[in-house]
């Protein structure tokens, strides 16, 4: 399962972070509403936890332009507003559950296993696109029999890349989601392990490729054979 978190208390949003990583969720963390809407858009996500007080694009706001695109994935909202009016005024524009803050660790947890049963999909390990499968707890990417290990920057990078295979990612969302915001890693380093996943691919014989568009990003195509 894959959650993004919306909240611009950086405390509390790495807190929550670490709860749902523990507990074996996969985690994308955002700071503000605008940064939320371009993640939540790529519609790879399980769950949203949303904060309502935002900076540059409110929680509200937010919520109801992703619903607008056709996004259903399921959104609880963190907020330490209280009053029952703000609680309608959210799940009027189209959230799913809501959340006081301060709250309980157990609580959040068991909301969120019930909002992701009530998506329906079941947790896997494994990401498959077309001849491959990717062990998001292994690090093993295998073709049929054949198999190879990636190492920790290869894993994330085709972990991204099969989550959406058919989207492009720019390699300025490689560095945010690998190396980090304030990370000083260039394009370059993105196209060094996109060089090692290529000759991983051909290691283990599978018609998978990642191709580039230029000035953009990569993404994956399958074998047209």
């Amino acid at each position: 399962m894959r959650i993004l978190i919306v909240e611009d208390e950086v405390s509390l949003a790495d807190a929550v972070t670490a709860i749902l990583k523990k507990e074996q969720y996969f985690v994308d963390t955002v700071y503000d509403g605008k940064d939320g809407y371009d993640y939540a858009v790529s519609d790879i996500y399980d769950l949203i936890l949303l904060d309502i007080m935002l900076p540059r694009m409110n929680g509200l706001d937010m919520l109801k332009a992703i619903r607008e695109q056709g996004i259903s994935t399921p959104v609880m909202l963190l907020t330490a507003r209280t009053e029952v009016n703000d609680k309608i005024k959210g799940l009027d524009c189209g959230a799913d559950d809501y959340l006081t803050k301060p709250f309980n660790k157990g609580e959040l947890l068991a909301r969120v296993r019930a909002l992701t049963r009530r998506k329906g999909e079941i947790p896997t390990n494994e990401l498959s696109f077309d001849d491959i499968v990717l062990n998001q707890s292994t690090y093993e990417l295998s073709c049929g029999s054949l198999c190879v290990k990636l190492g920790a920057k290869e894993f994330k990078i085709m972990q991204m890349l099969m989550f959406a295979p058919k989207n492009i990612i720019s390699k300025d969302e490689f560095i945010e989601k690998i190396w980090g915001y304030e990370s000083e890693a260039e394009y370059n380093s993105i196209e060094v392990y996109i060089s090692f996943l290529r000759k991983k691919l051909g290691a283990i014989k599978s018609g998978i490729q990642i191709k580039a568009s230029r000035g953009v990003g990569y993404y994956l195509e399958e074998n047209k054979e």
